[in-house]
């Protein structure tokens, strides 16, 4: 039995069943901290070792999740936890990532609705609005100069 297998048996649904071989991102989880896909994993290399899905990373994943919304960087967001996932562990390891290296750590997640700027924009704007005066690249008429502001302006006290 591999890692995907025993998340879902045990209603963990955020991990999804794409490629079934390693190349999607869909399946991706934590293994110890660190980003694994779980469709190639087997069970076994889990064994005595802690296991995260977005399930058990919602209250840290929620500041982030809700820019991503906000920002409109979803689409059908069938590829979101996996990317939401691989942005967790991003942050801990880099919690202030260039562009490239924000690109990098989530290569291995495909999107087959965005041209994936809208996704590094995104995550982009999030780390500038926890910097003070740091710009935000809002696409005003797209998605409105005033939602990513807004998100900003509500939580400045986080």
């Amino acid at each position: 039995m591999v890692l995907l297998d025993f998340c879902r048996k045990h209603n963990c649904f955020s991990v999804k069943r794409g490629c079934e071989s390693g190349n999607c991102g869909l399946c991706t989880v934590l293994l110890d901290g660190k980003p694994v896909l779980s469709c190639s994993t087997p069970i076994g290399r889990a064994d005595g070792r802690a296991v995260d899905t977005l399930e058990g990373l919602e209250e840290e994943a929620k500041q982030f999740t809700g820019f991503f919304a906000a920002q409109g960087a979803d689409q059908c967001g069938f590829c979101n936890p996996g990317y939401i996932v691989n942005i967790v562990a991003l942050l801990r390891e880099n919690p202030d990532p260039t562009d490239e290296e924000v690109l990098e750590y989530l290569s291995g997640n495909l999107c087959r609705c965005t041209g994936y700027q809208s996704q590094l924009r995104s995550i982009r704007n999030f780390l500038n609005s926890k910097k003070e005066g740091a710009p935000l690249n809002l696409e005003a008429g797209v998605y409105g100069e005033d939602i990513g502001k807004e998100w900003q302006d509500e939580h400045k006290s986080n």
